[in-house]
């Protein structure tokens, strides 16, 4: 079966060697923001011949091919989600490190009403929260 970012990759006439398919698979199956040296820990698991030059070389690439989009969210590393999916915004957990997705209608009409009222047309955006999680037993609202 082929993956979502292999598919996106032949789409995109991009020669598909066997070590680009297998970290295309890796990076189509993660549920998270993997960085470079975490696809390469996986991709290991599955091929122990994969080197870490070629998932830099491989991710690049699909940087460069808008099949990959990268995020930096403040701990020093870029991390990856596949391009083109449904828009969705990011809080991070600033002590884990773990990433949430969300989309809220509202943030996204204000960022538009925004937009318009300073004389633009919003195009495109990216919004990133960060927080701790609060104490258990801690309202929501304090």
């Amino acid at each position: 079966m082929v993956s979502q970012i292999e598919q996106a990759c032949i789409d995109k006439g991009l020669k598909m060697t066997g070590q680009r398919r297998l970290i295309a698979r890796v990076l189509s199956e993660a549920d998270d923001h993997p960085d470079v040296e975490e696809v390469y820990r996986r991709a290991v698991l599955l091929d122990s011949r994969v080197s870490l030059a070629t998932v830099y070389r491989t991710v690049r690439l699909l940087e460069e091919a808008n099949i990959l989009e990268r995020h930096e969210f403040r701990d020093g590393r870029a991390r990856y989600e596949a391009a083109g999916g449904v828009h969705h915004d990011h809080l991070i957990d600033i002590e884990s490190g773990e990433v949430f997705e969300f989309n809220d209608e509202e943030i996204e009409n204000i960022q538009s009403r925004i937009a318009e009222e300073l004389g633009f047309r919003l195009v495109d955006h990216r919004l990133a929260l960060y927080g701790v999680r609060l104490k258990s037993g801690a309202k929501r609202d304090e």
